[in-house]
């Protein structure tokens, strides 16, 4: 049963952070959840020391309660370690809680961040750092992140026990006190020697596994194709050569690793030796009680504890650091559009321009556009969109674009790629993600869309479960749900790319035919290149070398244009 309130993760607001270097970045993120590493410290605290005052209460209980036979002496000790017991049972038991919570609160903020980057900056991030590099950064980076704040408040912990019992040590033998004192630092700082190896051989080791995720991400993104054009073995091998690299480089950080893992063992088991051999010496001499060797012992061997915890924050935190610098590495990219108070959305627009294109939309209408390849029209819809950087000329009524914010542009300039994206969850939070629609809003888009087929299939309806991308769902009904959610934003103007690409001629006739209903008194330009589409649009605008070439119906197109019923029929007249 959990000790601490419930913490909803991840956070409404992330924050703004400082990513001028991975230190700062990491120093950021403490000060988010400053209140609850303080009391995983104050817990961590309690914990350690509970457990290092434990031998002092023994040797009391020895020296006052057995040597002299003091009863009530020997009853108060007991009392004394039966407390401490407790209190160490409690506090570890609050400790830990606090652990997991920092761990997960600082990994999810650091995937929160580079998602909301993600959703901002766009492609500017993917066209840098490849997708599989950055589903590494959110999967590993971001929980090695989380593992240092885990481990921080046993560090600072341990680093409050261990000047407690030095100071226990001086006052009780200075000898004693002495080589404990000087002896943890140099002990702690003979592993100095392995960091630098550790943090570069860990780099080294996050870059080749983030090129082998990248390399499975695109394999498997091009699976159909590798197959018809037989390309499985090469990308096998490839992926092979890249799992060895991998391996090599696990080895490689294994050897500087495993030297400081040992050494939380060799090194704390050196000083327990020299703490022994020091205090049986001073018993021998008098200066000394039995139950403080015993006390002293008890402190040697609790020693041990507070220095594997400084080794293990010391990998922790090199290991955060590499995280780090591979989440502020995302996070830098700056995104090609930014998003700046704008113009007030005005309550209607009557024409939409692009003046370098010459395209041009009165409010209301069903348009077509027309382009020699679908690179040029993704291009033409990127801009028209925002959705690049170069949107200077594209005006609402004369006004730029860029005069509005980017958030009201993307409320209600609406653009359906050719490969439209599904996400996981319930089919009616897929089509209606701001529940903005009513349930006969969202059937009337079903309808539109010819995707009523699609929603019959399904057990549960609009309750029934999307699976990771739409997986489950062939590709015509992907791209037929997706214009489902396309229609329902009711955008003033909505661009579709190749709405029908994937379904039959039945179907992408019926859908055709449906638009120009759905869309009534709304601007609609879809780019295409499909006949059934075209005769159904008020006008085709064709692109020719990036600017219009000829506008009209499709059948005059047809008739008065050779280039366009040349690229339209392709051959079939």
């Amino acid at each position: 049963m959990p000790l601490l309130p419930y913490k909803e993760l991840p956070s409404v607001d992330p924050g703004t952070p400082n990513t001028a270097t991975p230190l700062r970045y990491l120093l950021w993120l403490g000060r988010q959840q400053k209140w609850l590493l303080l009391a995983g410290v104050v817990f961590g605290i309690t914990w350690m020391l509970s457990q290092a005052l434990l031998w002092s209460a023994v040797g009391s209980a020895i020296d006052h309660g057995m040597k002299h036979r003091d009863s009530a002496s020997l009853v108060r000790s007991a009392a004394i370690v039966l407390g401490l017991g407790i209190v160490q049972a409690v506090s570890g038991a609050m400790r830990h809680q606090f652990a997991v919570t920092n761990w997960f609160t600082a990994t999810y903020r650091s995937i929160q961040l580079v998602g909301r980057h993600l959703s901002t900056a766009g492609t500017a991030v993917t066209n840098e750092i490849q997708p599989g590099d950055i589903v590494g950064t959110v999967s590993m980076d971001a929980m090695r992140i989380g593992g240092a704040f885990d481990v921080m408040p046993r560090f600072i912990g341990a680093l409050a026990s261990w000047l407690v019992v030095s100071i226990i040590l001086l006052s009780t033998s200075v000898k004693l006190g002495l080589i404990v004192l000087i002896g943890v630092p140099i002990l702690t700082s003979a592993t100095r020697p392995l960091m630098k190896p550790l943090h570069e051989r860990q780099r080294a080791q996050r870059e080749v596994s983030g090129k082998l995720a990248a390399l499975g991400s695109d394999t498997v993104a091009g699976l159909r194709i590798l197959r018809g054009v037989g390309g499985e073995d090469v990308f096998l091998d490839n992926y092979i050569t890249m799992s060895r690299a991998v391996e090599r480089s696990g080895v490689e950080v294994s050897k500087p690793q495993s030297a400081l893992e040992s050494g939380q063992i060799l090194l704390p088991a050196i000083l327990t030796a020299i703490i022994t051999y020091f205090g049986a010496h001073e018993v021998i001499n008098g200066n000394l009680q039995a139950g403080q060797l015993v006390a002293f012992f008890g402190y040697a061997t609790f020693l041990t504890m507070p220095l594997r915890t400084a080794i293990e924050y010391v990998i922790a935190g090199t290991r955060a650091l590499v995280g780090a610098r591979k989440v502020i590495g995302i996070l830098n990219i700056p995104p090609m559009v930014s998003d700046e108070p704008g113009l007030v959305w005005p309550s209607s627009i009557e024409r939409f321009s692009d003046r370098r294109t010459g395209i041009s939309l009165a409010r209301g209408t069903l348009a077509a556009l027309v382009t020699e390849t679908p690179a040029e029209a993704t291009e033409v819809t990127n801009r028209l969109g925002w959705f690049t950087t170069d949107v200077d000329d594209v005006t609402l009524d004369a006004m730029p674009i860029t005069s509005y914010a980017i958030g009201d542009v993307r409320q209600h300039i609406v653009v359906s790629e050719i490969e439209p994206r599904l996400f996981t969850g319930q089919l009616r939070s897929e089509l209606n993600p701001h529940e903005t629609a009513t349930e006969s809003d969202i059937m009337s888009a079903i309808t539109a869309a010819s995707a009523l087929d699609v929603l019959d299939a399904l057990e549960d309806g609009l309750d029934s479960t999307v699976e990771e991308r739409g997986r489950s769902f062939s590709g015509g009904q992907r791209q037929r749900l997706a214009l489902t959610r396309a229609l329902l934003t009711e955008a003033d103007l909505l661009i579709l790319v190749e709405p029908t690409s994937a379904v039959d001629t039945h179907t992408e006739g019926r859908i055709a035919r449906n638009i120009r209903d759905a869309r009534q008194g709304r601007t609609t330009l879809i780019a295409t290149t499909s006949p059934l589409m075209l005769e159904k649009v008020d006008e085709v605008i064709v692109l020719r070398d990036g600017v219009v070439a000829a506008r009209g119906s499709h059948e005059e197109l047809l008739i008065n244009d050779d280039w366009y019923r040349s690229l339209i029929l392709r051959g079939d007249e």
